[in-house]
């Protein structure tokens, strides 16, 4: 079956049949189908051009809340029994972002062409993941699609709401940071100085504290350049290193659980993640050597996807799976135990949801902790840095004060 033209947006220009001069938009696929078009309605075509995108507010990227939200939409139409070819043309014409609705419509037309639904999905591997594709294809061969898009849409949403908590609790100072760095910089380029100028009138030696913020002052304005270079090509390099270098990204990862605080939040992340994307691949009927690569990926941390592919070769050859986490020394004993007990009774799929439960939530209640803690810290951080400079500026004066 061919594919249908792809159609955008023309700007036109023309004149009714009064002669009056008149301007809108149409969809076609060519320019000279949309001259045809306003000749059958009567108009004139004096210029028809293509719209251009805009510079700013234009085409946004797809994110993957874009994909979850999708995925809920898609189960749910399901679920109503909306054929799917019928579903994916509502969800994909009611989509506010461009991007998105492009990409569901492609699939549709594939699906219309005969193809299956989970290979459609693999011809687009930025947005849908190979365990959102093995998830479906699964839903496919056992005739249970509805059932496994719902917990597609469960899983999707469930990591969405955890990625925002980290990023939540880890955003804010590092914002506060930018901010204070930001704010000292403008006061020791532009304020300092003002002040500097004065106390050259003073006549006195000026108080340690005071001299330390002008010579700093000082410093920043001869070398402010090297300074600005120096941060903008480190930044540089590190998203070029984060995005190229897997060993970079690796050793990041185990820095990062090393971190006081924020590690533990990190490791709890990735054990929610484990279980949670285990527990649904189980729903799936997925068997568990196959899997754990798509698990190892789920993780969010190299150190655990390294040890979920340990623990996948492991049993592979026969280990029990509690056995094997068990040797990986980075899941806590409850854990461990829950697995164990659920591999036992054949339940393993509930226990999995049910300790991806408990960690979620406890990231949830630090997220709530460190943002209580973080404010006051911030707070004092702040207060120190811009009220040290403001103390310093007015020392000379209160000295000057006292001998008057």
């Amino acid at each position: 079956m061919a594919a249908k033209a792809e159609k955008m947006v023309f700007v036109w220009e023309g004149t009714d049949k009064k002669g009056s001069r008149i301007k809108g938009e149409m969809e076609g696929a060519s320019d000279a189908i949309v001259k045809a078009d306003l000749r059958r309605q009567g108009i004139n075509p004096l210029k028809v051009r293509k719209k251009p995108k805009p510079l700013f507010g234009g085409t946004k990227k797809i994110t993957t809340k874009d994909i979850a939200i999708f995925s809920r939409q898609l189960a749910t139409m399901m679920s109503a029994g909306v054929p799917l070819v019928q579903a994916f043309e509502i969800v994909g014409r009611g989509h506010e972002n461009p991007a998105m609705q492009d990409l569901i419509l492609a699939i549709k037309t594939d699906i219309e062409g005969g193809t299956p639904l989970a290979d459609a999905l693999g011809k687009h591997p930025a947005h849908f993941d190979e365990l959102f594709v093995n998830l479906v294809r699964a839903g496919e061969q056992a005739g249970a699609l509805e059932t496994l898009l719902d917990k597609i849409a469960t899983y999707k949403e469930k990591t969405e709401a955890l990625k925002s908590k980290i990023k939540k609790a880890l955003m804010y100072p590092a914002a506060v940071i930018v901010v204070a760095f930001i704010v000292t910089t403008i006061l020791l380029l532009f304020v300092v100085p003002q002040f500097e100028s004065l106390f050259q009138g003073f006549g006195a030696d000026l108080p340690a504290f005071t001299q330390m913020v002008i010579n700093l002052s000082r410093w920043l304005q001869a070398y402010w350049y090297i300074v600005f270079a120096v941060i903008g090509i480190g930044t540089f390099a590190l998203v070029q290193a984060n995005k190229r270098s897997a060993e970079f990204r690796r050793r990041r990862d185990i820095l990062a659980l090393k971190i006081p605080v924020v590690g533990e939040l990190l490791r709890k992340s990735a054990i929610a993640r484990f279980a949670r994307t285990l527990s649904t691949m189980f729903a799936a009927g997925v068997p568990l050597v196959e899997a754990m690569e798509s698990v190892a990926g789920a993780t969010g941390n190299a150190l655990y996807a390294e040890a979920t592919l340990k623990m996948r070769d492991d049993t592979a050859s026969g280990t029990q799976l509690q056995a094997s986490m068990r040797a990986t020394n980075l899941f806590p004993n409850m854990v461990v135990q829950m697995v164990a007990i659920g591999e036992e009774s054949g339940s393993l799929e509930g226990m999995l949801s049910k300790v991806a439960d408990f960690y979620e939530q406890e990231v949830d209640d630090m997220v709530d902790g460190l943002s209580s803690l973080m404010e006051p810290m911030i707070m004092a951080i702040l207060g120190v840095l811009v009220g040290g400079l403001v103390i310093a500026m007015y020392l000379p004066i209160f000295k000057l004060g006292a001998v008057v």
